[in-house]
């Protein structure tokens, strides 16, 4: 499956069915960072932030200049935020 059929999943809804096509598509094209990326966001979609940080860092490392490095810094901005007024209604 090639990365623009893995979109085409991911636009029509079928969530399970793209996860599973990044797997594989990961698994045999590692240094791929677009594919690292999708997956990533997919993952963030789905509330798996840790996972979605992974995937984003190792697409980052592989291409610095893309945007998974901006990706990763919000998500870790995201992650660092403190509201202290949600403790103390």
């Amino acid at each position: 499956m090639t990365i623009e059929e893995i979109e085409g999943l991911i636009r029509k809804n079928k969530t399970g069915e793209a996860m599973e096509a990044l797997d594989r598509f990961v698994a045999e094209h590692p240094q791929n960072a677009q594919a690292r990326f999708m997956r990533g966001k997919l993952w963030w979609r789905l509330g798996r932030r840790s996972s979605a940080m992974n995937d984003y860092a190792a697409s980052a490392e592989i291409d610095p200049e893309g945007p998974a490095s901006k990706a990763l810094e919000q998500a870790r901005d995201i992650e660092a935020f403190f509201n202290p007024d949600l403790l103390n209604p």
